[in-house]
């Protein structure tokens, strides 16, 4: 009796105490109706995009509009994602337990509705960056949204149909996260023809920091049909660090990544333009030209006056300086805003399942994508782990790492090279990092790895046989696939050589 007296008394202080709460979410209307309403309007704006992914938009204040319905329909998605996981509790001993859902209390233990409440609204009191505010903020922006939807459809009816895949919401590998708005102006620069005198080539320069998705972004432009279709070769180039020395003069040897159509002898691809594709269009790319190569890019250029009218030239850099080589305004690509990039690191991390079914799960999920301050390096690696261990404990632990105090600068690899030495146990050392394009034999996934984000154990058991203690002091090395980029033309896989400390841990790399 006095239990459910006791039951019955703290039932009601946690009722007062959740509609104290309540009430100062409520305005006109409640949380829950502003949220309903969040979700009927971001079905509206779903609805639109889609059908404007579906037209071939060349005018670009529409192309700015749909990037502005993109950017709202993620942040609409985002506070839904965020309403309910709180931060995530790093000195919870519970960490695997499942989090009730919010205002969902114990009938049997009246202590643990007393600890489930304050928790729970301790979470929403403490959660400065969610809050009535900001709900009022998001409804405010989708109310402005919807209300110009009716013209945005009309500009919509004057734009081709295009054929474009099934629309879905799984992330299928291969395919590219976003970037919609920024691949149509590269299509729409490739498929305009330029008032350019006869022999002046049309550049297209865009411009990004090391990492930000530069070459993927080119590749599934010049993938598109409307583009294939419209030229009769592409070429994709990077510069090598060598020269061929002939006649005391320094030329450029360009090294071909990847060829569409039929261009011959790929050896030398350019002295094939020159004779074989004399007055046919031609689309090249020059991939990584920093400002040391512009000069040689630039005196490239003028021998590539053999194509048609129409032909045209794509330069990705991270110098702005380079891109004064363009005939256009460059396009300039920004690592993807916090909304956006939770999405792209959500669907490498939660394997497609509902996050809402752990909440803590979601909590130090994004906490874990903040620090990685937009890295897709860094959501691949770190989300294939976490997707390997969907336990919240190890989730925190990955939180407490110093995975976001790394630099994004160098070429790509300094910075998978670090990362992972903090992902790995301190028995494993990272010694190398590098790229191929097909998969090496005898190598482990990372993910699937024991141990990692923890110490190994400090003592080792002692070796008795002079065997053994030659065995104790090799050094053996294991080869461990870190992550992969399927573009495309081809697929990129990042693999570090690792050194296995022996005097730690006899065995080798062991797997889940």
């Amino acid at each position: 009796m006095a239990e459910a007296i006791f039951s019955a008394i703290v039932g009601d202080v946690i009722g007062r105490v959740i509609s104290l709460v309540v009430s100062n979410f409520n305005g006109d209307h409640s949380t829950e109706v502003k949220l309903q309403r969040i979700c009927r309007m971001l079905i509206k704006i779903h609805s639109v995009v889609e059908e404007a992914k579906g037209r071939q938009i060349t005018n670009h204040g529409t192309l700015g509009w749909l990037s502005e319905l993109i950017d709202g329909a993620y942040q609409g998605r985002y506070l839904l994602d965020t309403i309910g996981c709180g931060e995530p509790d790093l000195d919870d001993k519970n960490h695997d337990e499942v989090d009730p859902k919010p205002f969902s209390l114990s009938k049997f233990n009246p202590a643990k509705r007393v600890r489930v409440a304050a928790f729970t609204v301790r979470n929403i009191l403490s959660r400065h960056d969610i809050g009535v505010d900001e709900i009022d903020r998001v409804v405010e922006s989708l109310q402005s949204m919807c209300g110009d939807l009716k013209e945005f459809m009309m500009l919509l009816q004057g734009c081709q149909p295009i054929h474009r895949p099934l629309a879905t919401n799984i992330f299928i590998e291969g395919q590219m996260f976003g970037r919609h708005v920024e691949k149509e102006m590269i299509i729409n620069f490739l498929l305009h023809e330029d008032d350019l005198p006869r022999g002046k080539l049309g550049v297209l320069p865009i411009l990004g920091d090391i990492g930000v998705g530069k070459t993927t972004l080119v590749q599934h432009a010049c993938d598109d049909a409307r583009v294939r279709s419209h030229f009769t070769t592409i070429l994709l180039f990077n510069f090598s660090h060598t020269y061929k020395m002939e006649m005391c003069e320094p030329k450029p040897v360009l090294r071909p990544k990847h060829v569409i159509g039929d261009v011959g002898n790929s050896d030398d691809p350019l002295h094939e333009l020159e004779q074989s594709f004399f007055n046919k269009r031609f689309l090249i790319v020059f991939e990584d030209v920093d400002i040391h190569k512009k000069n040689m890019l630039e005196e490239l250029l003028k021998s590539l006056n053999c194509g048609k009218q129409g032909s045209k030239i794509i330069v990705t850099t991270s110098n702005k300086h380079v891109t004064t080589i363009g005939t256009v305004q460059p396009i300039k690509l920004k690592f993807l805003p916090c909304p956006e990039y939770w999405f792209f690191f959500k669907a490498h991390a939660f394997a497609g399942t509902d996050v809402q079914e752990n909440p803590r799960l979601v909590a130090a999920g994004k906490s874990i994508a903040a620090k990685l301050n937009g890295s897709f390096f860094g959501a691949k690696i770190i989300g294939a782990i976490l997707k390997e261990n969907p336990y919240p404990k190890f989730w925190c632990t990955v939180l407490q790492r110093d995975i976001g105090g790394l630099s994004l600068l160098g070429d790509g690899l300094g910075y998978i090279a670090d990362l992972v030495e903090i992902l790995l146990p301190s028995r494993l050392s990272v010694k190398e990092v590098f790229v191929s394009k097909n998969p090496l034999s005898s190598e482990t996934e990372l993910a699937r790895l024991q141990g990692l984000c923890l110490p190994c154990p400090s003592s080792a058991p002692l070796a008795t046989h002079s065997s053994e203690l030659s065995l104790a002091k090799a050094t053996s090395y294991e080869r461990v696939l870190l992550c992969k980029a399927v573009l495309p033309f081809y697929s990129l896989y990042y693999t570090a050589k690792c050194a296995v400390d022996s005097e730690n841990c006899y065995s080798k790399f062991s797997v889940v």
